[in-house]
């Protein structure tokens, strides 16, 4: 891909003020309405998100659509039956196809009797291609009553080609120029010249049957005996002229067939299966690609592309099912890494990226997303996601081949990432484009004071300091395995001294707790939070403050039943439906259970494990959405929808295995051929589980646990394939 120049180009309309503040400094991901009960498909860069009846509505201000590379090519859809819009029923989704089942309102043709409400059927099939970009739409419509029937079905559609930051709400411009709708033959089409030196089309191919009816719709004139039946078929088809391809990374190849959708886990508890089955369901729907490499795409609908930090934890979630998937991020994350200092971006050499977008805007430079760095934590997790990567498989060759991009990381946390030596990575975007906010709650009012008022930069996060403490862990260890012993010395003694001064200067003794972080001249952000959670996963806590931590995060102001919250009830910036203010994000809190069992704090891990497989029970179809509101399950008895949270969103899917994983207490050493299952708890309501196909080294193992009658867990583990030790460490091991 070409960079776009350092000084891009800029409307003489557009208010710059208004830009930075809504664009990259927002206090949610779209300004849209709501699309919390959306139908979404996918298939490789190729999305649909339709109302619950199946059609892509004709007012503004919705995200609704069918998208492509950042882009919302269609952006109205909807089908009337004699001008009245049919009545949703229910609909089944499974990654790139859905069926909606519809039925009529009252209806008065202009020609014949009154058609009583419910005497119609619809059967709406869908079917996305994402190699084609088809949408292949069949109807079929029953007359269940016992009359005949005539009536108009009229499809009308839209098409705008919006970058999906226009969508979201944060940049009402328009680049370059639309033509269209027009009919070319028997093909309706919509043609958009981008500023990017991009066209792109949207044909619509309607059967025989349609005709066409004013500016972009069709119309079939169903005649439909007592009990009789009509179908109608529609295809929409997308085009970028040129495709908008990517250079080829080093590394790249055919794409491994994928594992995620064939996972087992199996219990006797159904809310849990029905949880863990969706979201491995919806981690195989993420699956995405660039010029060959493999990553889990942030998610659908704002974020359906390559993030740094969303697409290494989420990686990191599955690493036991499928291993290929952090090889290929990690891989691509390493092509992409900062080679230069360009302020517009927020790069610097050896950083890694916070996101790239390959639509209009991010293409001529109007945003800086091609990609943009400005992220903090993304380059110590991406060490994180390499050393645990080796840990599960053994594959010390990638930690070879990708040296170079693992001493460039440090020498940026080392240099750019800690500007006053002080031992703290800490985090001010350089560029007047750029995200106030850099760890990963990156919403501009995210980081705030006792007060509420929003932190001063520099802020070192209190999480960043412990994935730079597990990072070079980690790397120490694999230096050492690999003979290095001068640089395994080096990074432990670097860890060393970042847990002293760590526990020396984020503890507030009057709170009894870790700081939020340290803002401006190094003041502690006294607030309680769910960031030092993630600290204790990374090992940097204290153990003598340990349970105090893990007391404090399951108190009544930060778990509220349905999970532990961003920011406590009792803090003066908390709303139960701010973005990072107080709302549920079931990454969070896997990252925290896990932190729990690293401590050995089992049972409250478990606490929280049942919490969030609760919550998502409650979700249509089980799916766990991004996050969700922080109300108190003592106040609302079911968790509530934040209103445009992704769905399906990666490390949420990615949450249950990440927690199923630390309630089993798995920890792998496949260059030693051994897997260890320590002190293992069962989640209330199952009696016995099973998981299938973990991943250690070049071994396949399975693990059946049961609940014991006087309490404990047996542990039968079955090696199917390769050579394993699986030792068992029970609760009183």
């Amino acid at each position: 891909m070409s960079a776009a120049p350092a000084e891009p180009p800029r409307l003489p309309t557009h208010d710059e003020e208004q830009r930075k503040r809504r664009v990259l400094t927002h206090g949610t991901p779209s300004i849209t309405s709501t699309i919390a009960d959306a139908v979404i498909l996918k298939h490789g860069d190729l999305f649909l998100v339709t109302e619950p009846d199946g059609s892509v509505p004709a007012r503004e201000g919705h995200g609704f659509g069918l998208y492509y590379h950042d882009c919302r090519f269609l952006n109205g859809y909807e089908l009337t039956l004699a001008r009245e819009h049919p009545v949703a029923l229910g609909s089944t989704c499974a990654g790139p196809s859905a069926v909606f089942a519809l039925t009529n309102p009252d209806l008065q043709p202009k020609k014949g009797a009154l058609i009583p409400k419910e005497s119609l059927g619809l059967r709406w099939e869908r079917e996305l291609d994402g190699e084609a970009l088809r949408l292949t739409d069949r109807i079929v419509v029953r007359n269940w009553g016992h009359a005949a029937v005539e009536l108009p079905l009229e499809l009308r559609f839209a098409a705008a080609f919006e970058d999906v930051f226009q969508v979201r709400g944060l940049l009402p411009v328009r680049l370059g120029r639309l033509e269209g709708p027009a009919w070319r033959g028997h093909t309706l089409e919509w043609r958009y010249d981008g500023a990017d030196r991009i066209t792109r089309v949207v044909r619509i191919e309607a059967a025989p049957g349609f005709e066409p009816v004013g500016a972009g719709g069709v119309r079939a004139v169903l005649r439909l005996p007592a009990r009789g039946v009509h179908e109608l078929a529609i295809r929409l088809t997308l085009a970028e002229i040129p495709e908008t391809g990517v250079a080829t990374p080093p590394g790249a190849g055919p794409l491994p067939p994928s594992r995620l959708g064939s996972v087992s886990v199996r219990s006797d508890h159904v809310p849990l299966d029905r949880v863990v089955g969706r979201s491995f369901a919806d981690l195989e729907m993420l699956r995405s690609s660039i010029a060959g490499l493999e990553f889990l795409a942030a998610g659908v609908p704002w974020f359906t592309t390559l993030f740094g930090r969303d697409s290494i934890i989420a990686a990191l979630q599955v690493l036991p099912y499928e291993p290929g998937i952090a090889r290929h991020t990690l891989r691509l994350l390493a092509h992409y890494q900062g080679r230069r200092v360009d302020g517009y971006r927020d790069e610097e050499p050896g950083k890694i990226l916070h996101e790239l977008r390959r639509g209009e805007m991010a293409r001529t430079g109007e945003i800086p997303h091609s990609p943009y760095y400005g992220t903090v934590d993304a380059t110590p997790l991406f060490l994180i996601l390499l050393g645990s990567y080796v840990a599960w498989t053994g594959d010390l060759g990638l930690f070879d081949e990708l040296r170079p991009n693992v001493e460039r990381a440090f020498e940026w946390m080392r240099r750019f990432g800690d500007r006053d030596g002080d031992g703290f990575i800490e985090y001010r975007s350089e560029s007047k484009h750029g995200l106030i906010n850099q760890g990963w709650k990156d919403s501009g009012d995210a980081i705030v004071d006792a007060a509420g008022r929003i932190a001063t930069p520099p802020i070192a996060l209190v999480e960043v300091q412990g994935y730079a403490y597990r990072a070079r862990r980690l790397m120490a260890d694999l230096y050492r395995r690999c003979g290095e012993v001068a640089w395994a010395d080096q990074l432990s003694a670097e860890a060393d001294r970042l847990y002293e001064a760590f526990n020396r200067t984020y503890w507030v003794e009057d709170l009894g707790f870790y700081a939020l972080a340290l803002e401006a001249e190094k003041r502690p952000l006294a607030v309680v939070s769910s960031n030092p959670g993630h600290a204790l996963w990374c090992g940097i806590v204290d153990p003598a403050r340990a349970r105090a931590v893990v007391d404090r995060l399951l108190a009544a102001d930060m778990f509220g039943g349905w999970g532990i919250r961003t920011l406590s009830s009792a803090e003066a910036g908390y709303t139960p439906i701010g973005y990072h203010l107080g709302t549920v994000w079931p990454h969070d809190n896997a990252i925290i259970a896990a932190g729990f069992r690293r401590y050995g704090f089992a049972r409250e891990a478990a606490r929280v494990f049942e919490a969030i497989v609760d919550a998502g029970a409650h979700f249509r179809h089980g799916r766990l959405p991004e996050l969700f509101a922080g109300f108190a399950r003592d106040d609302l008895d079911v968790p509530i929808r934040y209103p445009v949270a992704c769905h399906p969103q990666a490390w949420a899917a990615g949450s249950v295995p990440f927690l199923l994983d630390a309630l089993l207490g798995l920890e792998p050493d496949a260059p030693g051929r051994r897997l260890r299952v320590t002190r293992p708890v069962m989640p209330e309501g199952a009696e016995w589980l099973e998981v299938g196909e973990l991943r250690v080294g070049d071994a396949r193992v399975a693990l059946r646990l049961e609940r014991r009658a006087r309490g404990g867990v047996d542990v039968t583990p079955s090696v199917r394939e390769g050579r394993l030790d699986v030792v068992i460490e029970d609760e009183e091991g």
